[in-house]
């Protein structure tokens, strides 16, 4: 993939695939109408394909998505969902100052708009900030192509109004899903980007049990996930990723890992690459 900003496909290979479906499925029911039955399983298990697809964070039959950086070498890219939270954000960012880490910060664009102030330390310390809708509606995957280009948008211009720069990528909520994403992110010059493993801080706030899954087989290349948000808490309130952060800054200094932001790792180098432009995961 160009790494200056080229728009993905409007509809993959597999968004296409699934009209020639549907008008295939006409076919036998107009040469009789016992066919039918055959066009109807045909037409199911085509959204159960596609919904399955949505469902999977990492799937990339939808459209391009990053899962990992395209070079396995000293580069690991964390990246952190949910903020800015002025009760954790500031924290996080002194964290990774303290290690001469960098990070991609997945903002949601209500809390931009709530918090300008701390978005633009964000990108004024060297970390960048990533798209993650307007709202973080849970009900994102379930919704129609007006109302994720919305979402998407909204939370654009909150973060170009905040800090005087155009996010280049977009997470959706729990990595979530459905074929309506990828036309609206190709329209808004964003790319798809999930993870290669992460903490789930959000379900388990034991901070052992999360460094461990974030660090079990790790190497270069890896595209890290935590929260800074208010969903990755302890039963007493505190942040799961204070407690994860130190110690994980840790091990990637240990193996001799550098943490840079996403546009860090997937630009300015040559680097093998799959055919539908992301890379292997």
């Amino acid at each position: 993939m160009d790494r200056k900003r080229q728009s993905p496909p409007h509809w993959p290979v597999w968004l296409k695939a699934s009209v020639l479906v549907h008008v295939a499925a006409a076919g036998p029911i107009l040469i009789g109408l016992r066919f039918w039955p055959w066009s109807l399983a045909a037409v199911l298990v085509n959204h159960a394909v596609l919904a399955a697809a949505g469902l999977l964070p990492r799937s990339r039959l939808l459209g391009p998505n990053w899962t990992r950086l395209p070079c396995v070498d000293d580069r690991v890219a964390l990246t952190i969902d949910d903020g800015p939270d002025p009760a954790v954000t500031p924290a996080v960012l002194d964290l990774l100052a303290s290690h001469g880490a960098h990070a991609t910060f997945f903002c949601i664009g209500e809390r931009v708009a709530r918090h300008p102030e701390l978005a633009r330390r964000i990108t004024r310390e060297g970390h960048e900030i990533g798209n993650h809708t307007a709202h973080h509606r849970h009900t994102f995957a379930l919704s129609g192509p007006a109302s994720i280009h919305r979402e998407i948008a909204a939370a654009q211009a909150s973060i170009l109004t905040a800090c005087q720069v155009a996010p280049r990528y977009f997470r959706a909520p729990a990595g979530l899903r459905n074929p309506f994403l990828q036309p609206a992110l190709s329209e808004l010059r964003l790319e798809l980007a999930s993870w290669t493993r992460r903490g789930f801080d959000t379900v388990n706030a034991n901070g052992e049990v999360v460094l461990r899954r974030l660090t079990r087989n790790l190497e270069g290349g890896d595209i890290l996930l935590l929260h800074d948000g208010g969903a990755a808490r302890a039963s007493d309130g505190t942040a799961v990723i204070l407690a994860v952060l130190p110690r994980l800054l840790a091990v990637l200094a240990g193996r001799q890992l550098r943490c840079v932001t996403l546009s860090e790792g997937l630009s300015g180098v040559e680097c093998r690459m799959d055919a539908a432009g992301a890379s292997s995961g």
